[in-house]
């Protein structure tokens, strides 16, 4: 890694710990900060800062006391903490510089940096890019939300590597100078407006990953989603699209039943192993980052005709009694669930619910014609109801978990039909985490058999 002097004998709090703040603390320390970390966690149940505090670092857990500002230089939060949070909010009244640890990654890293963010399919691309990557020998490390923390990754990454990472909106509001050799936006959609506040708030949030782009990087770009073309506008960096919709001149687009990249066919669609038709999206967008980074046709075909998905991203489960079981519970917003559902052509039970952020499911309506059946759980249950009144669905059944879910699903199901799994929500209202409640259901269908 990259010896910077930015952060030596700097005061830092680190504030939040999970993965990215243990990871945060233990490089700023190597670096030379005087680290403060701060947890709501009480010490006692606190693994990570029972070991930071054992490796000389100074650890308060249980509040945010403001008295923490007094000396700070610096704060790196976790993703999670909003920028409403008291102490946050008094820290940007004094000015003081708050990032998450992409930024450190981003200052320490010997390798170039891919970063990948959009409201859906961040998960799939960025799997895509790596594999395709390494089908091509180049020495790929995949990190940010998607696994292993940026900061990790970098502290070990060389000039060989190049660093494929998924990121968050709210991981791209703690960037200053973060600068990715390539940038990728998917898609904007309304998500995470709890969070941000507006959908324009939202957007300029993703739209940072443009923000320090320079003539000698690229900016690929959805030519289909306008808002991600304005996000666009102010990158200094070579614009590159792709487009599920349009015949391009330049960039990667889908003509005659195959996909192009420029004047090159790349791979006809039948070829094509990954499922569902929101996946091409993604695949163009994966092919424009890594014909950018010198990828031959053939790694990228050799992927293509291997490639099945992600866990919890229409992740095909099992075939029951002619019924096939798919988990999706990645889908934490509308858009993913629509998604979702225009992959399957045959009757459709939908699993689907979880946190309340206080949107209505309205949007979803058009994309509910093969649902035959929709059982609903957690917060939004009601409002899912109400939804699936008004498409006309007459099977409405409301549960209290996902395994519940699951067994009901196996109920009114019938030979030929799909059970998917697709939220349209968080899952914080009754999970740890969306692999958590994908995992649930999973065990769910193969006690089924």
């Amino acid at each position: 890694m990259k010896n910077i002097q930015d952060f030596t004998h700097k005061h830092v709090l680190v504030l939040g710990l999970a993965k990215s703040g243990l990871a945060a603390a233990k490089l700023l320390h190597k670096l030379g900060a005087i680290v403060t970390v701060n947890d709501m966690k009480p010490f006692e149940e606190n693994e990570s800062a029972q070991e930071l505090q054992a490796a000389g670092l100074k650890v308060l857990c249980g509040s945010h006391p403001i008295e923490l500002l007094d000396h700070a230089e610096y704060i790196v939060k976790n993703p999670g903490i909003p920028y409403s949070n008291p102490l946050l909010a008094v820290a940007l009244e004094r000015k003081i510089p708050i990032v998450t640890e992409v930024e450190l990654a981003y200052l320490i890293s010997e390798a170039d940096m891919i970063g990948i963010t959009g409201s859906n399919g961040k998960t799939t691309t960025t799997t895509l890019i790596h594999e395709m990557l390494v089908a091509d020998q180049k020495k790929s490390l995949i990190a940010g939300n998607i696994g292993t923390v940026a900061c990790e990754v970098a502290e070990h990454a060389t000039e060989e590597n190049v660093i494929v990472t998924e990121l968050s909106s709210f991981q791209l509001m703690g960037t200053i100078k973060f600068r990715p050799k390539i940038a990728l936006l998917l898609n904007l959609f309304d998500a995470h407006l709890d969070y941000h506040g507006t959908r324009e708030e939202y957007a300029l949030a993703k739209a940072k990953i443009y923000e320090n782009q320079q003539t000698d990087d690229y900016s690929v770009v959805n030519y289909d989603d306008m808002d991600v073309r304005r996000a666009a506008e102010k990158s200094k960096g070579q614009i590159v699209y792709f487009s599920v919709s349009e015949k391009l001149e330049k960039g990667a687009y889908m003509s005659n039943g195959a996909l192009w990249y420029n004047d090159e066919q790349i791979i006809e669609l039948k070829d094509i192993v990954l499922p569902g038709k929101h996946n091409l999206e993604n695949i163009l967008a994966a092919i424009c980052v890594v014909k950018l980074y010198g990828t031959s046709t053939g790694a990228i075909q050799k992927v293509l005709t291997a490639f099945k998905g992600v866990k919890h991203r229409l992740q095909f489960i099992s075939k029951i009694d002619g019924v096939k079981y798919y988990n999706d519970s990645k889908a934490t917003n509308i858009l993913a669930t629509s998604k979702a559902l225009q992959a399957f052509d045959a009757p459709t039970l939908l699993l689907a619910g979880g946190l309340d952020r206080g949107n209505e499911f309205d949007e979803l309506i058009p994309f509910l014609g093969n649902v035959k059946a929709i059982i609903t759980f957690g917060q939004t249950a009601p409002k899912l109801e109400r939804i699936a009144g008004d498409a006309g669905i007459e099977v409405i059944k409301r549960v209290d978990n996902v395994e519940q879910a699951a067994k009901a699903a196996f109920d009114l199901s019938q030979d030929g039909d799909i059970v998917l799994l697709s939220p349209a929500c968080a899952s914080w209202d009754q999970y740890k985490t969306f692999e958590q409640r994908g995992d649930m259901f999973e065990n769910a269908v193969h006690k089924l058999k």
